[in-house]
């Protein structure tokens, strides 16, 4: 489980990136990257990391899902995910 502060920090990304995403892409077709760096550092997306919605953790994130490898076995297993089952050949 990640620490509370750490899943903070990633909200708070995610929404000033998308408060500054129109601004941002306005300077940037404008060419003008002298007022881009007055922007907020955390505003930009390349600052946002995907974790996991269940636990928070970073590594092993599956995109299709939005949950960490090790959450979407155990739900796989239980059969809470649909479409999804254990191969067998």
């Amino acid at each position: 489980m990640a620490k509370e502060s750490m899943k903070a920090r990633e909200v708070k990304r995610a929404k000033l990136n998308a408060k500054y995403a129109p601004k941002r892409a306005k300077l940037i077709a404008e060419g003008n990257y002298e007022a881009l760096q007055t922007l907020p550092k955390n505003s930009s997306a390349v600052r946002l990391h995907n974790r996991c919605k269940l636990t928070g953790r970073p590594k092993g994130y599956m995109r299709q899902f939005g949950i960490s490898r090790i959450q979407f076995r155990e739900m796989a297993a239980a059969g809470l995910i649909p479409g999804v089952r254990k191969a067998s050949w």
